[in-house]
């Protein structure tokens, strides 16, 4: 069996390992219509996946109370509906499998809200792979990607929080990380442009899942040097 190179993986999970596209844009409008406000194009929202929601509401909005109220208008139907409007990468469960089959502990970090997190896990069948993880509070306790991923940090060692890794497709999952001293593993699959993913200076930008295979497994030429 190929070794991993990291104990433990944090797996983003809108833009990394499913594409929530298409019920982030239909839950962002919803909530703009109930609200009475001119809904962006779907092309628009592209950007508003990976960033906390409240900060892209309050953007948009330039009022706090109504990007809350926003906010819970947009989760009243992704709870139904948006959920659902999602698809999973392929290849990301065969990986997941092959980590855990070496021993690597995977969790995920993310700004979706935890239970909106949690089934979106379940949908996916993704559960069975993931130890961990965190995501924003209601109660906005925790809310930005440092923030979530400092949540799992006492889960791990100290020697698996020394050699650990990030995997995400925006700047935050980069900026989050390297607030805790963790590098980040950057997906071009996702949403974050080429430019933004280069301006944060990831551990290394992959293009593919088999090139995320070959960045988080030690390469053949490698083990045969051992």
């Amino acid at each position: 069996m190929i070794p991993a190179r990291y104990p433990v993986v944090l797996f983003d999970l809108d833009g990394t390992l499913t594409d929530p596209l298409e019920g982030v844009v239909r839950c962002v409008q919803y909530a703009l219509n109930k609200l009475g406000i001119a809904a962006p194009e779907s092309n628009d929202l592209r950007d508003w996946i990976g960033p906390p929601l409240y900060d892209s509401f309050r953007a948009l909005l330039g009022d706090e109370a109504l990007a809350l109220e926003a906010l819970t208008l947009y989760r009243e139907r992704y709870a139904v509906k948006g959920l659902y409007e999602n698809k999973l990468y392929s290849g990301m469960p065969t990986l997941l499998n092959e980590l855990q089959r070496c021993g690597t502990r995977l969790m995920v970090a993310t700004t979706k809200l935890n239970t909106a997190a949690e089934r979106v896990l379940e949908h996916f069948d993704l559960t069975r792979y993931i130890s961990a993880l965190a995501g924003s509070t209601a109660d906005g306790r925790l809310h930005d990607k440092a923030e979530v991923i400092g949540e799992l940090l006492p889960l791990l060692s100290t020697a698996e929080r020394a050699s650990c890794v990030m995997v995400g497709d925006r700047r935050f999952d980069i900026l989050g990380a390297r607030a805790h001293n963790i590098p980040c593993i950057a997906v071009s699959w996702g949403y974050g442009a080429r430019a933004e993913l280069m301006a944060a200076n990831p551990l290394t930008i992959v293009n593919s899942v088999d090139e995320l295979r070959a960045a988080l497994f030690v390469p053949r030429q490698a083990r045969i040097q051992e």
